[in-house]
């Protein structure tokens, strides 16, 4: 079981030991792509991945939020996972996507009242739907470098032009394939990242290309949810690194300027690039996280509590 490996992150050995990378690629494959259920208390939390990314993108997180009593679900959101990027015409679409997440969100509500929800990069505008659809059903939303525009430093050329692709059939034989720095700051964290990345595999933060087939559903899911962004009135937690080399924090301002919800904090990471999960502010990202979770668990059970400010 995954809940029962090594904590990774107390040096580059136990990081290893964490993601079996002395196997052969296809047993990672097979472990990166199961959903991953920490039991806790009453209170849960459903943490969603990015495209082509899978649930140990979470784990760290995860992990920490059972230590703080938690039941935690990370699923593995099916034609959005890493093991998606060999199927280039057989792409599920983002409402489907949605519909997986509804799925786990509902299997949690039948054993826990209380329920918020993060998300990675295309995780967090997965959790920005769901909050639009269910938002009287989740406790809190917790956006981890939320993407709603593809503006990121390190996008190559040809990505700025993917829109030109995505109304013919290159679309279905396309793929963008990942390069350095791989969403990752943390040099120990990228350096085995990297040697998976480089033999054409799927590693702890996704897989080493993303199909164009599976770009055009986020972008359009990204399209879906900039003009709704008022609707969601969920308290909603903004955690952003400013060198996100894949979204930059327009996105976050975004969400920050126009979401619906009267409780909202926004917070400014300055040693992460992308996956803010795994990176050099991972613990950054775990404390706010516990305490935008208690403190609105305090404000409902005590409405003259001051709302957090941004």
């Amino acid at each position: 079981m995954l809940s029962s490996l090594p904590d990774w992150e107390q040096n580059a050995a136990g990081y290893t030991r964490l993601h079996r990378v002395d196997e052969p690629e296809s047993s990672i494959s097979g472990n990166i792509i199961e959903t991953i259920k920490l039991k806790g208390g009453e209170k849960a939390v459903l943490l969603l991945h990015g495209l082509y990314g899978n649930p140990l993108e979470m784990h760290y997180l995860g992990r920490r939020l059972k230590r703080a009593g938690y039941t935690v679900w990370i699923p593995y959101i099916r034609g959005c996972g890493v093991a998606d990027h060999r199927k280039l015409k057989r792409v599920a679409r983002w409402e489907d996507w949605l519909g997986a997440v509804e799925s786990a969100f509902d299997a949690l509500r039948r054993e826990h009242k209380e329920i918020s929800v993060g998300g990675l990069c295309i995780g967090a505008d997965l959790a920005l739907a769901l909050a639009e659809k269910r938002g009287p059903d989740v406790h809190a939303l917790c956006l981890y470098a939320t993407t709603l525009y593809y503006d990121g430093w390190n996008l190559t050329r040809w990505r700025a032009l993917r829109g030109l692709a995505y109304y013919t059939p290159l679309r279905y034989v396309l793929s963008f394939h990942e390069r350095p720095p791989y969403g990752l700051k943390d040099e120990r964290v990228r350096t085995w990242i990297a040697a998976q990345m480089e033999r054409g595999g799927e590693t702890a933060a996704g897989a080493a290309r993303s199909p164009m087939t599976g770009v055009y559903q986020a972008e359009r899911l990204m399209r879906y949810l900039r003009p709704r962004l008022g609707r969601i009135t969920v308290p909603t937690l903004i955690l952003h690194a400013r060198e996100d080399d894949t979204a930059s924090l327009r996105s976050a301002d975004l969400v920050e300027k126009h979401i619906g919800a009267s409780i909202v904090r926004k917070v400014i990471l300055e040693n992460s690039y992308h996956i803010i999960t795994m990176d050099n502010d991972k613990d950054r990202v775990l404390s706010e996280t516990l305490d935008f979770i208690s403190v609105q668990g305090r404000n409902m059970t005590d409405p003259a509590m001051t709302p957090q400010a941004a």
